[in-house]
């Protein structure tokens, strides 16, 4: 009701006649018409009574009252029924990448990066750059990098003990969109280009994403330990932030604290052989 009241009859393209009406918005019977559904069964809708209801007739009454997509999903739990999944506020989209890249470079001198649902890096920081080798001129996607990239996988000593989750947990990720063609394309593109993916991905294994203990041996500073956080965002459910926090193992937070000061920077200007 109090979603009702917040349409005019001009907004929902119809006439207001002029006449003064005794409460704001749309009538019931205005929304039923507009929704395609029976006055009395929207009106049961609005009472919460024990009524059959589908995705699509939802979908109709969320389009007339012009819920977000956050009171769309909340329609369908008010009916008892599974919301559908999250989608991205068109208007929020750059506000939210600024506010991202203002989080990661917050996060320095520890390496952070945003990705997308496909695991196409998005953002990072100069500490991701620095230790995790994302730079231009790679493909720019973390599970295809992980296995191709020879920087990466030449620094990561946790390499092998990792493989098995990274995989598991992309799986995942498809699974919870079967009919979407981009995770489709990635994993085609990684079958040809790695006979360990392959091979990993045949064993079907599913796991959450979550935490991953990372060990990168770098070639200035050594040993670095960390712990891999992927966290999922609500407000842009395309997108997660992968926040890597140093253990207190191998003076790791020291080293990176360097690696991002102006000597450590002048230190790492140039290629070092190993």
């Amino acid at each position: 009701m109090s979603r009702r009241a917040r349409v005019s009859p001009a907004e929902a393209g119809l006439p207001d006649g002029g006449a003064r009406r005794r409460t704001p918005g749309l009538r019931r019977e205005e929304v039923a018409v507009l929704a395609g559904v029976g006055a009395s069964w929207y009106q049961w809708l609005e009472q919460g009574r024990d009524i059959s209801v589908s995705p699509q007739v939802l979908d109709s009454v969320a389009r007339v009252l012009r819920l977000s997509n956050a009171e769309r999903r909340h329609l369908y739990v008010l009916a008892g029924m599974n919301p559908p999944v999250p989608e991205v506020e068109p208007d929020r989209q750059r506000d939210m990448c600024e506010g991202l890249r203002r989080l990661i470079d917050a996060w320095m001198p520890y390496p952070a990066h945003i990705m997308d649902s496909y695991y196409n890096c998005v953002l990072y920081n100069d500490a991701a750059a620095s230790v995790l080798g994302m730079r231009p001129g790679i493909t720019q996607n973390c599970i295809v990098d992980f296995f191709t990239d020879p920087m990466y996988r030449s620094r990561a000593l946790s390499w092998e003990r990792n493989a098995r989750t990274v995989v598991a947990q992309f799986r995942a990720a498809c699974m919870a969109s079967p009919d979407d063609e981009g995770f489709q394309a990635v994993v085609t593109e990684l079958q040809a280009a790695s006979a360990e993916f392959a091979e990993l991905w045949e064993r079907r294994d599913i796991e959450e994403a979550g935490q991953i203990r990372k060990e990168m041996d770098h070639p200035v500073v050594g040993l670095l330990c960390f712990e891999s956080s992927v966290m999922k965002l609500p407000a842009r459910p395309d997108l997660a932030v992968v926040l890597h926090t140093p253990l207190n193992e191998a003076d790791t937070a020291a080293k990176l604290e360097w690696l991002a000061s102006p000597e450590g920077r002048r230190g790492t200007m140039y290629p070092v052989a190993g």
